[in-house]
């Protein structure tokens, strides 16, 4: 693992949070909202991070999947409530109140992905 920047993966990382933004204002469906949202958030910290850290994508997709997991696991255990951050919009946002084993499967779809565009990485 290096440090560095790689311009092109933080604009992407950049563009993949406005849509995000976009989903959470403006998409009340039952589809893009609940899993391409999820599926999304795990490609935007991939490339979040592969903007400042050259890594095999095999790890770096590994390793994403595994915090997504445990935000998800922290959500099960009620988190938000554990550290008094109940009161607060956005913590309950970014960390999420509620466990489900579909945002199980959409983090593993979204860490899958990356791997497959960036596989032949070094």
């Amino acid at each position: 693992m290096r440090w560095r920047f790689d311009r092109s993966s933080f604009l992407i990382s950049i563009v993949l949070f406005f849509v995000e933004v976009v989903i959470a204002k403006f998409l009340d469906d039952a589809f893009i909202r609940p899993y391409g949202g999820d599926i999304l958030v795990v490609i935007l910290i991939y490339y979040f991070v592969k903007s400042f850290v050259r890594i095999k994508p095999l790890y770096l997709a590994l390793g994403v999947l595994f915090f997504a997991y445990m935000v998800e696991v922290g959500q099960y255990f009620k988190m938000v409530e554990v550290l008094g951050l109940q009161d607060y919009k956005v913590m309950r946002i970014v960390l999420g109140t509620s466990f489900s084993w579909g945002d199980i499967l959409c983090y593993t779809v979204g860490a899958i992905i990356c791997y497959l565009i960036d596989r032949k990485e070094k």
